[in-house]
């Protein structure tokens, strides 16, 4: 058996996982599809997710059902005001030794250390304490006494963020934000979906959760996700949508320049084909179309645009400017390079194959 197609069973079987996974998570949540398939792109792209709706959308459901439907070790965290980042992270204490007597400094870890964190309402502790998370996040480790302690792998924050009540909360900085790869929108369900959930949650049934990967099965299948080649002009598409989210970028729309205070940096670009590869392995291909970049692009980029006074007086928000992005976009870059173009890149075991 070559390395290639060991990769093509990886594939087909991320794929196959994933469809297990959003069975298991549609008996426990009602609807959401897109939600779950953002969240799910983002936790294979070894992501971190920003999860932002109203109170009772089940968010935090939502996640503790994913470390269910995935053998992780899970810790919640609610931020609140008097959080301090040793409640986080872990602190050092002194202990005795039984044995010789002596007395030594240990290090008791903290509930950042688990596979997946649920950074419940992020928004309400201060900027100190938020600020713990971000090593944790970048860097997959902890600092504490001059000693740095390794995060367990896979690791994923998952935070929650209320939009609504603004007071006493703490607003994200930006360098924080950005180390989030998806801002996902949760938003009302639909008649229908609302009427389910409301008989779902007014019986005394309890839908049993079955596991389906563990920690070194999701570590070994995120590897692949990463190795899914991509076309120079699918990247260099998912790189002019970042940039032409600057206002001093020449040739950056007239919106953009009348509505945008900043924009994207470079690590929206990396998040666009990294999102772009996990969402084509999901559903079973092993190269990148555009409409992948182009299906990424609201959860990459939302955080990563701040818009001016003008935006704000006329309502103009950052999705409205991502979207009309992708509508200027395809006159800038030749839709003729589809996805038989973006097959060239491909091994020629990938092109005979039947991979979707």
């Amino acid at each position: 058996m070559t390395f290639e197609s060991e990769d093509l069973q990886a594939v087909e079987q991320l794929h196959q996982a994933y469809q297990q996974i959003a069975g298991e998570l549609a008996r426990v949540i009602v609807g959401q599809q897109s939600v779950i398939e953002q969240l799910m792109i983002a936790m294979f792209a070894r992501g971190h997710c920003l999860l932002v709706g109203v109170p009772g959308l089940a968010k935090t459901l939502l996640i503790r059902t994913v470390a269910d439907a995935l053998t992780l070790q899970f810790s919640r965290i609610q931020f609140t005001p008097d959080l301090m980042p040793s409640d986080i992270t872990g602190t050092e204490v002194i202990q005795e030794d039984r044995s010789t007597g002596l007395r030594e400094l240990r290090f008791l870890p903290g509930p950042v250390f688990a596979n997946i964190i649920l950074a419940d309402e992020i928004n309400r502790t201060p900027p100190k304490t938020q600020a713990a998370l971000l090593e944790a996040m970048q860097e997959h480790q902890v600092t504490a006494g001059g000693q740095r302690h390794r995060l367990p792998e896979p690791f994923f924050v998952l935070a929650t963020q209320n939009p609504i009540e603004q007071e006493g909360t703490y607003p994200l900085p930006e360098a924080q934000l950005d180390r989030f790869m998806f801002h996902v929108t949760v938003d009302y369900p639909d008649e229908d979906e609302e009427l389910e959930i409301v008989k779902r949650t007014t019986t005394d049934t309890q839908a049993q959760i079955t596991a389906t990967l563990d920690a070194q099965q999701i570590t070994a299948l995120t590897r692949i996700v990463r190795k899914v080649p991509v076309a120079d002009h699918i990247a260099r598409y998912a790189l002019r949508l970042a940039r032409l989210t600057r206002c001093q970028q020449p040739g950056a729309p007239d919106f953009v320049r009348e509505y945008v205070m900043w924009g994207a940096g470079p690590r929206a670009s990396q998040y666009l084909v990294l999102g772009a590869k996990a969402r084509a392995v999901l559903q079973g291909r092993y190269y990148v179309s555009q409409d992948d970049i182009r299906a990424v692009a609201l959860p990459v980029l939302r955080h990563r645009i701040k818009t001016n006074f003008a935006a704000d007086a006329e309502g103009v928000a950052a999705d409205d400017i991502i979207r009309r992005l992708l509508e200027f976009l395809p006159r800038v870059v030749d839709e003729a390079q589809d996805d038989t173009e973006s097959r060239k890149a491909l091994p020629n075991v990938f092109r005979s194959s039947d991979a979707r």
